[in-house]
């Protein structure tokens, strides 16, 4: 997994010229930063890195508030056509994007959403949200259920016995659905390229920009596009193990 990540950063980070060279070098020995200096500075590169933080987040946020409560409910309760309802999630996933591109830009050019991070947000909350649901579901389902009667034993009504005992405990797996939908968010690129003219984010940018550039900007482009989201998922790695070891204990 490491390899590909490694070829992209040597790249992004070598000088024009050694890209030239036959046979390229495995080993770092002509580095320079002007490329991704040069690629930094172009226009809409800052402003659609800031697009797909803002839609990434807002992604998380919506895809959690909705997809919690959900997988709650389907873990704890059972009501007719619980195994139909989880199927029919896993279907809003078979339709590809290319697909649904033109009847969502319809869609959002009629409500006044079009090229806003908003409609990107949205879209791509509904694709994370069948696995944001189906991971919560597993996670709540291993939370003992006489642990929230104990708490309403207790005195806790059932809103208090679910945030103060049966959420602590589900917190790894919904930190894994955040890690999921951001990543999601992140790095889809169709839906924002179609909904999107000048509030396009980070990938759409670069598909748009770079797809006559030379070879080294498009090095320097992925690059831009892979460390933010390892950084976002090394920290909600970490956050995902402490917590998990704090449930165990």
């Amino acid at each position: 997994m490491g390899v590909p990540i490694y070829l992209i950063a040597l790249a992004a980070l070598s000088s024009r010229e050694s890209l030239n060279r036959f046979p390229l070098s495995l080993l770092p020995v002509d580095l320079s930063t002007e490329t991704m200096r040069v690629f930094l500075d172009s226009t809409g590169v800052i402003g659609g890195f800031q697009n797909s933080v803002e839609v990434g987040l807002l992604s998380l946020i919506l895809s959690l508030a909705l997809g919690v409560p959900a997988g709650y409910a389907v873990a704890r309760y059972a009501f007719r056509g619980r195994e139909p309802y989880q199927l029919f999630l896993l279907l809003t996933r078979a339709l590809p994007i290319v697909v649904l591109s033109v009847p969502l830009a319809r869609v959002f050019l009629a409500s006044g959403l079009y090229d806003t991070t908003y409609a990107v947000a949205l879209l791509h909350t509904a694709l994370a949200l069948p696995t944001t649901v189906l991971i919560t579901s597993a996670i709540f389902v291993a939370v003992p259920v006489e642990h929230e009667e104990a708490a309403m034993i207790f005195g806790a009504s059932a809103p208090q016995a679910f945030a103060r005992v049966v959420l602590p405990q589900a917190l790894p797996g919904i930190a894994a659905a955040a890690i999921f939908t951001f990543v999601t968010s992140w790095n889809e690129v169709l839906g924002a390229a179609v909904l999107t003219l000048n509030r396009r984010t980070l990938p759409a940018q670069v598909l748009s920009t770079l797809a006559d550039s030379p070879l080294a900007f498009r090095f320097a482009g992925g690059f831009a596009l892979v460390v933010p989201a390892l950084v976002f998922i090394a920290f909600m790695r970490r956050y995902l193990l402490n917590m998990w070891g704090t449930t165990i204990r």
